[in-house]
């Protein structure tokens, strides 16, 4: 009777070498490239992912595809199928049908789940995308975290939500069919192949979500508080740019040479920056002619009081208009 393979041989031992090979470049590149005193681990750590996550989608995923349609085998059965690929019956395709290095990786974790030795159909749907599209990608974040690039966020939100969603494409289909292909008996296959190593592409890009959610709320608090600092600008009814009351007109030339005028307690004296003549403060706003910086504003100055006390000077001015 012949003895079952060993659960652990050389073609096992170098396809964990060859993750920590790529995890290892992803670091050192990280290393180079990145700046050391300004880069920050949570930064740090979201470079490194990222060209971690490139490089198996090059290197193993991009390997798949390849084995996929281009490893292939003869067969005795004839006519059109459409469970194999190009669903002609007489040739099937996949990792299986080759004995390249790389296409042994796939005939180890074939062990575990039997679509990737077999060029099944739904997974190289998914795998094309994840290649053509996830791999660049994620190579385009990298690029933005080393320029430091806020656009970042909005890429990382995109790729992980892709990353999530093409996991579960690649499982649930699977599920709700009973699961046939996939070997959970073994707690090798079971435990790291099927759940560590896809698990991974699940915890990181929710981690990921998490961060992104965290960065854009505070922005579109201050874009909020934007708003409401130029829904308010009409109540500086003197916050004229070129017109001169008759007690301006007693400044002194010195003091009359200073840029801007003094918009009160509303926004802690700050100065509004002369444009032209004869435009309004709300005016100038609604032109994109000055902005929340171009006032001096900070987070710290638009709080809610000052938002109440310019609400009841404008509740004021109606009243007094009502009654005139």
């Amino acid at each position: 009777m012949d003895s079952p393979p060993p659960l652990i041989d050389g073609v096992t031992i170098g396809s964990f070498f060859l993750v920590l090979v790529l995890l290892f470049l992803a670091y050192a590149l990280s290393v180079f490239v990145l700046p050391h005193r300004t880069t920050t681990p949570k930064i740090r750590a979201i470079f490194i992912w990222h060209l971690f996550d490139s490089l198996i989608h090059f290197v193993f995923e991009g390997s798949f595809l390849y084995y996929s349609f281009f490893g292939s085998q003869a067969t005795s059965q004839r006519g059109p199928t459409s469970h194999v690929l190009w669903g002609d019956a007489a040739t099937v395709y996949g990792a299986a049908h080759s004995d390249a290095p790389l296409a042994k990786l796939w005939h180890e974790y074939a062990k575990a789940d039997t679509r990737w030795g077999s060029a099944d159909v739904g997974v190289v749907t998914l795998e094309v995308l994840t290649v053509v599209v996830g791999g660049p990608l994620a190579l385009w974040i990298c690029e933005l975290v080393r320029r430091g690039d806020e656009r970042m966020w909005f890429w990382i939100v995109v790729l992980a939500t892709g990353e999530l969603y093409g996991g579960y494409m690649t499982f649930m289909p699977e599920w709700l069919t009973g699961s046939h292909n996939l070997v959970t008996d073994n707690f090798m296959y079971k435990w790291i192949y099927l759940f560590f190593f896809n698990m991974l592409w699940v915890f990181i890009p929710v981690w990921l979500l998490y961060e992104a959610y965290h960065t854009f709320l505070p922005a579109l608090k201050l874009q909020s508080m934007v708003g409401k600092v130029a829904g308010t600008a009409s109540v500086l009814d003197g916050a004229t740019f070129g017109e001169e009351s008759e007690e301006e007109e007693e400044i002194s030339d010195e003091e009359s040479d200073e840029e801007g005028v003094s918009v009160g307690e509303v926004l802690e004296g700050k100065k509004i920056p002369s444009i032209s003549p004869y435009v309004t403060l709300s005016q100038a706003w609604a032109d994109g002619r000055v902005s929340f910086f171009a006032l001096g504003i900070t987070a710290d100055d638009v709080r809610p009081e000052h938002m109440t006390e310019a609400l009841e000077i404008q509740e004021f001015e109606e009243q007094e208009e009502r009654l005139g």
